[in-house]
């Protein structure tokens, strides 16, 4: 099985292509805006060496006053939402017992930050889940799992589901990481690098799978209950056959929302597993939503809203194409996304006009903001977390 990054696709299908008529490259360039307003940054710390150049979906957590945040090295430290002030700090290389390496090589975390049960969880490259007592970043537990944690975990009904590279899904047990179940699903020969975090609801864990399905199971056996097509394989190569679904699948009321790589956005009944509606989007990136709309940032970077219950669209921007985007953050009236080099944008959510952008560190972001009450988390790829104040 061998996983492409978003980026690795992008080249192999320039390379594909072929160069344009002029044989340069076409350089990117931001659109001429007039800030509407100011981006008020509150506090700026620093987590060890953030992320580098590495895949990663390490996302902050949130709980109460505090933000939870990791480095791919091993840190991981509680702030305070209003100051930044740290509240703790835990280097999980600490313990030689579980970690059989120096000290100074990296823990390869790479998946959460999950906040439930009392705790912290966040899974490694390595195949480690770590459990951290939230109140003092103590390690409770270990456990070392058969795949890599490329996503954050879940929890519900008692239990923490965790997606694997290897295509297992496992059910821990939270305050021991015993196993309660583990369930097996299909992997195609080539997929993007990344899993879909699950999501629990009414008794069931959504998952998204590398072969373009959204699948539900029993969160209490771990027996399938039904799975829905999202995107089908076509074309003659591999890359065009990617369809993996690597996002988080979303609810709101009777409907699961899930998206695919080189496929579609779906609306999904949860009871069934039937199609409500689907319409032709790509997408790697976490998808967002508010009461009436889902937002989208497909695989060129181009921005859309649609309506939640129809799946008619309501607008698009197109103007940030190719600025490898995180995905959207619902932020009040706007949308808040970050790009690869570290600019932080804000759209209208109404219409989807450009209305400000900030610079910060040209690192670049790679994860969604963080909405904690009136602020944005943002936390980019060299370890620079800031707070920034939702503008009214």
């Amino acid at each position: 099985m061998k996983k492409l990054t978003a980026a690795s696709i992008a080249l192999c299908m320039a390379t594909l292509v072929g160069c344009s008529s002029s044989d340069e490259e076409e350089e990117l360039v931001l659109p001429e805006i007039v800030n509407q307003f100011e981006t008020n940054v509150v506090w700026q710390e620093s987590i060890g060496d953030g992320v580098g150049h590495y895949f990663s979906r390490l996302t902050p957590a949130i709980y109460k006053d505090q933000v939870f945040v990791a480095s791919r090295d091993g840190d991981i430290e509680a702030l305070s939402v209003e100051t930044g002030d740290t509240i703790w700090n835990t280097d999980v290389r600490d313990n030689s017992t579980f970690w059989p390496w120096e000290s100074d090589i990296s823990a390869k975390l790479s998946g959460g930050i999950l906040q439930a049960y009392g705790k912290l969880f966040v899974g490694s490259e390595h195949g480690y889940l770590i459990a951290l007592d939230r109140e003092t970043g103590e390690v409770v537990w270990r456990k070392n799992v058969p795949g890599e944690i490329l996503a954050a975990p879940a929890a519900g009904d008692g239990l923490i589901f965790v997606n694997l590279g290897s295509g297992k899904l496992l059910a821990l047990h939270p305050d021991t990481g015993e196993e309660r179940w583990s369930h097996e699903q299909e992997v195609p020969p080539l997929t993007l690098r990344g899993q879909s975090s699950p999501t629990v609801a009414n008794g069931g864990v959504l998952v998204g799978l590398e072969t373009g399905k959204l699948s539900v199971l029993i969160s209490e056996s771990g027996y399938s209950a039904w799975s829905a097509e999202i995107a089908t394989p076509k074309g003659s190569s591999e890359f065009e056959r990617l369809v993996d679904v690597d996002t988080r699948p979303l609810i709101s009321g009777p409907y699961a929302y899930a998206i695919a790589y080189n496929g579609n956005l779906a609306a999904v009944d949860i009871r069934s597993g039937n199609i409500v509606w689907k319409r032709e989007y790509s997408s790697y990136r976490e998808i967002a939503m508010d009461a009436l709309t889902i937002y989208v940032v497909d695989s060129d970077g181009v921005v859309y809203a649609l309506d939640k219950t129809s799946g008619i669209e309501r607008w698009s921007q197109p103007a940030l194409r190719g600025w490898y985007l995180t995905g959207p953050a619902v932020a009040g009236n706007y949308l808040a996304l970050g790009d690869q080099e570290g600019n932080l944008h804000w759209l209208n959510k109404e219409s989807g006009e450009l209305v400000s952008r900030e610079d910060f560190d040209s690192s670049g972001f790679f994860i969604e903001p963080i909405v904690v009450d009136d602020k944005l988390i943002l936390y980019t790829r060299d370890g620079e977390v800031s707070a920034v104040t939702i503008p009214n």
